[in-house]
C-alpha cells in the first residue's frame, strides 16, 4: 500500500484501488476495463459471492473478500439476487482460476465483464480489511486498464469528491419499476427452483415493498404459504392497500434509511395504522425503527458476512445469521412499545425488535440468505402464522 500521488503502475500491475485519503492499492484487473467510485466495505463469507455481487444492498459498494479464493467456482444463472450485479466491483487476494463446479455455467471474470463490473486481484485484502475495521469504511475508486496506464492523481480527485453513503438515497434507483407478482418456490439440489405457477388465489396475500429486495426473500415468503404482489420503493399508502393486503413485507435496500425515509416513513406510519401483520428486514427494519421514532446511525465498519451470530433474547437461542449494512438502529431511541428482539454477539448492537401493540417485527439480519442454513427461516412462518387464513 502506497501513499504517493504521483506515481506509475509498477510492473505487471492492470488494476488499481485509490482511497480518499491517499492510499493507492495496486493489482492485476479481471472483468471489465473502466473505473467506478464507491464505499469500500469488507464481506467475511467464505461462499456466495454471487449473491453478494448481486445483492442491491450493497450498490455504490466495492467488495473486499476476506476470504482469499473467490470466483473459483464460476458463476450461474441460479445464484443471483437480482437482474444484474448492484456491487460496483471485488477485490480478491488470489488470481481467479478456471471455474471448477458442476454448476458453472460461465467463468466468473467473463460474467463480470459482461456485466460491467471491476475485479482487482493479488491485493492482500486482510491488511486492506484491518485498515477498514480501524478507520472506517472509506471512499475509494477502483479502475481496470489492461494497459496498465492510469492517472492515479484524477482518481484520487475522484474518490475525495464522492459523497459517500451517508445521506445517499438509493433505494429509488434499485426498486423495481413497477408492480409485479412474485412466483416461484425455494431452490433445492434435485430441480432447482421451484417451477412458478399461478398464485393460488386462496393464499394470504402479502404486498412487498421493494427497496432493493433480494429474490431468494420472495421464494421464502411464497414457500411459508403466502402470495407475493411487489411494489415499487416510491409506493403510496393508497397504492398498497388497493391491493388488499392481508401482510405487509419492507424489504432489505442500499442507502441511508434516513434518506430512504423520506418518502417511506410516512407510508409506513399509515400502515401500522391498520394494524395488518407487517415484517421487515435490513433496511425494511431500519424503516420500521425510523417509523416508531427511533433513530439510525452509520456504523463505524458494517456488518457484512454469512457468519454473524444472534442472539434471540426470548430463549437466548444464537442463530448464524447472513448480514449486509452500514447503518443500525440505536436500541436507546426506541420506544416503549417497541421490544428488542435480536442482538449481535459481536458488537452488542440491535438486530431485531417487535412492537408491543400491534403485528409488527423486523430483523437487521436476512433470514433468507441460510448461513445457519435454516436457523432464521422461522421468522416467515412467523410473519405468515400472523396472515388471516
Amino acid at each position: 500500500m502506497a501513499h504517493a500521488k504521483h506515481m506509475s503502475a509498477p510492473d505487471g500491475a492492470t488494476g488499481i484501488l485509490v482511497l480518499a485519503d491517499g492510499t493507492i492499492i495496486w493489482g492485476k484487473g479481471f472483468g471489465a476495463e473502466g473505473e467506478a467510485v464507491g464505499e469500500v466495505c469488507f464481506n467475511t463469507a467464505m461462499t456466495g459471492y454471487q449473491e453478494v455481487m448481486t445483492d442491491p444492498s450493497y450498490a455504490a459498494q466495492i467488495i473486499n473478500f476476506t476470504f482469499p479464493h473467490i470466483g473459483n467456482v464460476g458463476a450461474n444463472h441460479d445464484d443471483v439476487e437480482a437482474d444484474n450485479p448492484h456491487a460496483l466491483g471485488c477485490i480478491v487476494r488470489e488470481e481467479v482460476t478456471a471455474p471448477s463446479n458442476f454448476r458453472s455455467a460461465q467463468d466468473f471474470r467473463l460474467w463480470l465483464r459482461n456485466n460491467g463490473r471491476i475485479g482487482l486481484s493479488g491485493v492482500d485484502t486482510r491488511a486492506l480489511t484491518r485498515m477498514i475495521r480501524e478507520k472506517g469504511a472509506p471512499n475509494g475508486v477502483i479502475a481496470h486498464n489492461a494497459a496498465g496506464e492510469f492517472d492515479v492523481d484524477a482518481l484520487l480527485q475522484k474518490a475525495r469528491e464522492w459523497p459517500g453513503l451517508e445521506g445517499m438515497d438509493l433505494a429509488k434507483e434499485v426498486s423495481c419499476r413497477q408492480m409485479y407478482r412474485w412466483t416461484g418456490g425455494r431452490w433445492n439440489l434435485k430441480e432447482g427452483y421451484a417451477r412458478p405457477g399461478e398464485a393460488d388465489e386462496s393464499l394470504p396475500h402479502v404486498v412487498a415493498i421493494d427497496y432493493g429486495s433480494k429474490r431468494n426473500i420472495f421464494r421464502n415468503l411464497a414457500d411459508a404459504g403466502a402470495r407475493v404482489t411487489v411494489l415499487p420503493a416510491t409506493t403510496t399508502f393508497e397504492e398498497v392497500m388497493a391491493h388488499e393486503p392481508d401482510g405487509i413485507f419492507l424489504s432489505n435496500g442500499p442507502g441511508d434509511p434516513a434518506a430512504t425515509g423520506v418518502y417511506a416513513v410516512p407510508v409506513i406510519q399509515k400502515l401500522l395504522e391498520t394494524n395488518k401483520p407487517l415484517f421487515g428486514i435490513c433496511l425494511g427494519h431500519q424503516l420500521l425503527g425510523l417509523a416508531v421514532g427511533a433513530q439510525t446511525v452509520k456504523m463505524h465498519q458494517g456488518h457484512r458476512g454469512a457468519n454473524h451470530p444472534v442472539k434471540r433474547l426470548a430463549d437466548g437461542r444464537v442463530e448464524i445469521t447472513s448480514m449486509n449494512h452500514g447503518f443500525a438502529v440505536e436500541r436507546e431511541t426506541l420506544p416503549a412499545n417497541a421490544r428488542e428482539t435480536h442482538i449481535s454477539l459481536f458488537d452488542g448492537s440491535n438486530c431485531g425488535f417487535e412492537l408491543t401493540d400491534r403485528p409488527a417485527f423486523s430483523v437487521q439480519y436476512h433470514p433468507e440468505a441460510s448461513p445457519g442454513p435454516q436457523d432464521s427461516t422461522y421468522l416467515f412462518e412467523k410473519f405468515v402464522d400472523q396472515l388471516p387464513k
